[in-house]
């Protein structure tokens, strides 16, 4: 497969999203790396933002709770460029009712090869990568001959 470059700004969109067992975990690891958080994009989840908002005093692109559908819209915005880095403290142990939305996140996220991390050793590490306050040339698939395939419409 052939690849594309995408050049992610200095600034980056970093989405942030925290199941309800791990929120507290993302508030620290937070409030330890605001300073570096406060030099890029942030959007959120409608709950992990209002607390992000709240405890940080940073500003905070808030979409819908991931139930609701926050999870899909991140998904949304990592298919169209829209985020650089996905930061998503995630609960292995408890079953989430919106358990699909949540693997179709991090499907998508891998699909366009966006810097992922699901807890807060790989959090850090992201974070303090020197990759992450300058430009960055991300390869992306590219995904032409896959949009082009021929369809066939006799149902096989």
């Amino acid at each position: 497969m052939q690849h594309n470059t995408v050049t992610m700004a200095d600034k980056k969109t970093i989405a942030i999203v925290a199941h309800d067992n791990k929120k507290q975990d993302l508030l620290a690891w937070a409030k330890y790396n605001r300073e570096a958080l406060g030099g890029h994009q942030l959007i959120a989840t409608g709950t992990t933002g209002k607390l992000l908002q709240t405890e940080l005093g940073l500003p905070v692109t808030r979409l819908q709770s991931g139930p609701l559908g926050g999870d899909q819209q991140i998904g949304a915005k990592i298919s169209e460029g829209a985020v650089d880095v996905l930061i998503f403290f995630w609960d292995p142990l408890e079953p989430h009712p919106h358990d699909p939305d949540v693997k179709a996140l991090l499907r998508i996220a891998v699909v366009w090869n966006i810097p992922i991390a699901c807890n807060r050793a790989s959090a850090d590490f992201l974070i303090s990568s020197s990759l992450m306050p300058q430009e960055y040339e991300r390869l992306v698939p590219d995904y032409e001959e896959h949009r082009n395939r021929p369809v066939r419409m006799d149902g096989a």
